[in-house]
């Protein structure tokens, strides 16, 4: 079977084809305890695992493919499967490299999931998932995602559909001494309320959502006075709040319409799919309600400027992604090579040392014959070095399994023949034939 040293696997269960809900059930407490977990498990070399709002993610390093395959379906067989993707070897780094670039993200280009993609690195670093496969890929990632930043206008603008929804809400009230409710704890529930706290500069802040330690986990990151609420406290919450931003995934409104009879001047940007807010909240007459229509207003300049954007990140991912498939090309072909060469620098000396012992020759010949045995193992390996290197980069992995069988490391302890037309015996006298031919 031909051998495939250090093999990528990904799972991704992300907002393009999952629920909040099946993303949550794909998450793990910690990405720590989940990098451990995926390294108990046999044949994991290396393992990396990414946790959003939005994403939950797994990747792992095995020499065996299928391997790789089996060990994260277990870990999403409890799944719909049409909310989970599947990656192989490549799939897997280009998608690394995209998800950092933010072409993947809710809105393309938002600069959370860069950071977001460091700490995976930090907690897999932290407990050993990283090897030489992972480092080198996540690695590129972070500079993909550097570069997508800042030699394109993909983050021009407004940022996020939450900040956009601040932005909209500022310029219907002041926000500056505003008590302010967000209702939701996805990317974009998060993105709103870091933008009420750091550009709009409300005086308070809550947080409401179906899981309050998820309310709590935003209220947390924020620098303004915050707290968390469940659902069933928004008729009082929003009672007391000069503006409420809503964005959750919840399939009906999670609004009564009559939360909104006295709640008196109060914004409402409802940013939920579908709709959060029922249509009737807008009769009230202190009660302005805007949606995702009224947004375009707010993003259509910037939607534009990052599409175009996105065709410059795209091509920064596609070459950078070229780039590191050669260096893991070169890197597989530099094993086998040094392999080779540690093989036949055994052979070498353990000739030269039994040569030695039967040869009476002064230091001069034995360096003659040292410098002899170093060429002829210089030469006869210059082509299948290039072979292997051309191999590698031709994606032949019969001919670098070939070479692994041949260049084991345990080849040249004795188990194996001498070499065809050359026996044993025959070595001293060739040996000193040459020495004296030299003199």
């Amino acid at each position: 079977m031909t051998r495939e040293p250090g093999i990528v696997s990904g799972v991704s269960v992300a907002h393009q084809h999952a629920s909040v809900e099946a993303i949550d059930a794909a998450s793990a407490d910690s990405q720590r305890e989940a990098v451990e977990e995926l390294l108990a498990r046999d044949g994991v070399a290396e393992a990396l695992v990414l946790q959003t709002c939005n994403r939950a993610e797994r990747y792992v390093v095995t020499e065996d493919p299928q391997r790789g395959r089996d060990v994260l379906a277990s870990s999403t067989d409890a799944l719909p499967a049409d909310t989970v993707v599947a990656m192989d070897h490549e799939e897997s780094l280009r998608h690394l490299l995209a998800v950092a670039a933010g072409l993947e993200s809710l809105v393309p280009g938002e600069d959370q999931i860069l950071g977001q993609v460091r700490d995976a690195y930090e907690d897999a670093r932290h407990v050993g998932g990283l090897g030489p496969v992972l480092d080198d890929a996540v690695t590129k990632a972070i500079h993909v995602g550097e570069r997508a930043r800042t030699e394109t206008a993909i983050n021009d603008g407004v940022v996020s559909l939450g900040s956009a929804a601040v932005e909209l809400a500022d310029r219907e009230c002041d926000l500056s001494s505003a008590t302010a409710l967000v209702v939701g704890a996805g990317e974009i529930a998060t993105l709103a309320a870091e933008a009420l706290a750091d550009r709009a500069g409300v005086n308070q802040l809550r947080v409401a959502n179906r899981t309050v330690p998820h309310a709590e986990h935003v209220a947390s990151t924020v620098d303004v006075s915050a707290s968390a609420v469940g659902l069933e406290a928004l008729p009082s919450a929003t009672e007391t709040a000069d503006l409420v931003v809503s964005a959750t995934a919840s399939p009906h409104p999670i609004f009564e319409e009559t939360t909104f009879g006295s709640a008196g001047d109060t914004v409402v940007v409802d940013i939920g799919q579908p709709r959060d807010v029922p249509l009737g909240a807008a009769d009230y007459p202190d009660v302005s309600v805007f949606d995702l229509d009224d947004l375009e207003t707010v993003t259509a300049a910037t939607r534009a400027s990052r599409d175009a954007a996105a065709d410059a990140v795209e091509e920064i991912v596609d070459t950078e992604f070229r780039n590191l498939l050669t260096q893991f090309k070169r890197n597989r072909a530099d094993d086998v090579i040094s392999s080779m060469y540690e093989s036949a620098e055994r052979v070498k000396a353990r000739e030269l040392t039994e040569a030695f012992g039967k040869l009476d020759l002064d230091d001069d010949q034995q360096e003659v014959v040292e410098s002899m045995a170093d060429s002829l193992v210089n030469q006869l390996l210059a082509a299948p070095t290039e072979s292997l290197r051309d191999a590698a980069e031709d994606d032949d992995w019969t001919t670098i399994d070939t070479a692994l069988r041949l260049f084991d490391p345990n080849f040249g302890d004795g188990d194996h023949p001498p070499a065809v037309g050359m026996a044993d015996d025959d070595m001293p006298d060739r040996l000193s034939a040459l020495v004296d031919a030299d003199d």
